[in-house]
């Protein structure tokens, strides 16, 4: 049926001027952001085996949340090993060693909570079990978008040092093309966990090693390794890379053990 000259047309409103559509629902980013608070409120030691984490309704009332909200952030710090609950028996905080310390969340978290250098050697010293062999497969198996990927981690750490872009950005892009490069989907899933891991360390070491950048002629070795399909090189030019790194760390901690019997 076709509408009558005489009835009314709608009008068409025009979308508000400077509102975009959230990327998120606002329940998911405030479970988001719940969940972020409450892991660092116990990684911290506000909450822990002896300061009991609060009921739900009191949790409800501090950050106006539903309880679904509630419990789904629950459910998130429960499944990172922070948390345990039980029906009829409440919700507490679970020791350290439950965490998942795999969980790039949890890593952020305790390195946000007081730097320690000891927890960022044992890090280090995972990184240099993993990257080497993830560089020797990605020597054998990268094809030219992972190749060309790793080129340009080289390409942006050449322009952080012309000042054309961000330093730490350039030098985790890098390790994590070379993570993705692997095609093993066990080295790429710790992509998140390394990235995290590095924001905090590749400050520190350059501070220990008096340089303001990452050297680009070390990590370009493990590079042109890959794309020349040389494992053996690749593999060998990444345990350098990291093992100096893993050297300065534990110098420093000598060198602090040292400070503090003499002081």
């Amino acid at each position: 049926m076709r509408p009558s000259p005489h009835s009314p047309r709608r009008a068409k409103l025009p979308a508000p001027k400077g509102q975009s559509v959230p990327s998120h629902p606002p329940t998911q980013n405030l479970t988001t952001s719940i969940v972020n608070d409450l892991g660092i409120a116990i990684v911290t030691g506000k909450y822990s085996e002896q300061n009991p984490f609060p009921v739900e309704g009191e949790l409800c009332k501090q950050y106006k949340a539903s309880r679904s909200v509630l419990r789904e952030a629950v459910k998130m710090l429960t499944a990172k090993g922070l948390l345990k609950a039980r029906p009829r028996q409440g919700t507490w905080v679970q020791s350290e060693e439950h965490w998942n310390l795999l969980d790039p969340d949890v890593l952020r978290w305790m390195l946000e909570r007081k730097f320690s250098l000891r927890l960022l050697i044992e890090f280090t010293q995972i990184r240099l079990a993993v990257e080497p062999g993830a560089a020797a497969l990605a020597a054998q198996l990268a094809g030219p978008a992972e190749q060309a990927a790793i080129t340009r981690g080289i390409e942006r750490m050449l322009a952080a040092d012309r000042g054309e872009d961000d330093p730490l950005d350039s030098d985790i892009a890098f390790h994590s093309s070379v993570l993705r490069a692997s095609g093993n989907p066990f080295y790429a899933q710790l992509r998140e966990l390394i990235e995290t891991a590095l924001r905090f360390s590749i400050r520190r070491t350059n501070t220990y090693k008096g340089v303001k950048f990452a050297s680009v002629l070390d990590h370009k070795r493990v590079a042109d390794a890959i794309i020349a399909g040389d494992a053996t090189g690749a593999e060998r030019f990444m345990r350098a890379l990291i093992q100096e790194a893993l050297d300065l760390m534990m110098a420093e901690e000598r060198k602090r053990k040292r400070d503090r019997r003499s002081a």
